[in-house]
């Protein structure tokens, strides 16, 4: 009996230990400046480079100015501090595109 309940403790571990899939992708869409500033989708500088990609993919513009990018992530840290319930692709179009 022993052998039997050690052979079903085996599968038994062997069939939960199957690997965990994580999120690994992100609908900008939905996250708030509250979420992209309190760190609670990723580090908000890989989310501050991507939505500086897509603005500047909008404008056909493939010139990158990384002194005017730190500029740029610091006025939308900063919007988005002031307006935490807006979706921070929004405050992307509303800070990035007035630094044009």
């Amino acid at each position: 009996m022993s052998k039997s309940l050690a052979a079903l403790c085996l599968v038994a571990v062997v069939a939960s230990a199957q690997p965990v899939e994580a999120q690994v992708t992100i609908d900008l869409s939905k996250v708030t400046c509250n979420q992209w500033v309190g760190y609670k989708i990723t580090n908000p500088q890989n989310i501050a480079l991507w939505l500086s990609g897509f603005q500047h993919g909008k404008r056909g513009d493939t010139v990158i100015d990384t002194q005017r990018l730190t500029a740029d992530n610091d006025k939308l840290r900063d919007y988005c501090l002031v307006n935490p319930t807006i979706p921070v692709m929004e405050a992307a179009e509303k800070v990035l595109v007035q630094t044009k």
